[in-house]
């Protein structure tokens, strides 16, 4: 079951690619839904995605392709010629610039912990990086995730959650002041904080003075 705002967005999309073959821009579907920013379009494609309606194809930021469609409540219109496509072939869509502006929180330690930053900026991410979910970002400052491809200087992306699984790379707030960077486990009755550089050694931490921020999920890097 869609919501209204699903419903109207992936007959949208269809539309828009039965009449032109390239689907609509994120400032379009924004426009179209009536919606206050693109981070709202984007949530809806994730809803789609995840419920089978719709597939981003890989390496280009406007190529949706619709999967199937929802039973639309027109009597004059049957469900068959709303799936029909055009026999004329689809020209390949042009890449877009579509961005998500997501919170910029300052910077995070990948080596020794320090104070993490709560401030008023935001980062324009190209929305294929993200996934579903709430996101935020913060700059790496440190070493010490370098063998997991994690630079000083980089944007980590964080979907918010506070709980996460052995081997995941978190955000962990250590006694509700210092954040870092970490590949977060369990060891016995401890929370063991591992490094991805053989120059710093794990952090261990009693369950009660860590809480997980936020699991990584993406990076963003300038050159």
């Amino acid at each position: 079951m869609l919501t209204r705002k699903q419903h109207e967005l992936i007959c949208f999309i269809s539309d828009r690619l039965n009449e032109t073959g390239i689907s609509p821009s994120f400032e379009e579907m924004k426009e179209a839904l009536d919606l206050k920013s693109k981070s709202g379009v984007h949530r809806l494609i994730s809803a789609l995605e995840e419920r089978g309606f719709l597939r981003r194809l890989p390496n280009r930021a406007r190529a949706l392709e619709v999967l199937r469609l929802p039973e639309r409540p027109s009597a004059h219109r049957p469900a068959a010629a709303v799936v029909k496509r055009p026999a004329q072939p689809r020209p390949t869509p042009e890449p877009a610039n579509d961005v998500v502006e997501i919170p910029l929180h300052g910077r995070i330690a990948a080596g020794v912990p320090i104070e993490a930053l709560e401030g008023a900026q935001s980062l324009p991410v190209p929305a294929a990086l993200l996934g579903s979910g709430e996101h935020y970002a913060l700059e790496v400052a440190g070493d010490s995730m370098v063998d997991a491809g994690i630079l000083d200087g980089d944007y980590a992306l964080i979907r918010r959650t506070d709980v996460a699984r052995d081997g995941e790379i978190v955000v962990a707030l250590i006694e509700d002041n210092e954040a870092t960077l970490k590949y977060f486990r369990h060891e016995g009755a401890m929370i063991r904080l591992d490094p991805a550089n053989r120059s710093y050694d794990p952090q261990r931490y009693r369950p009660d003075q860590v809480r997980v921020q936020g699991k990584l999920s993406g990076l963003l890097r300038r050159y």
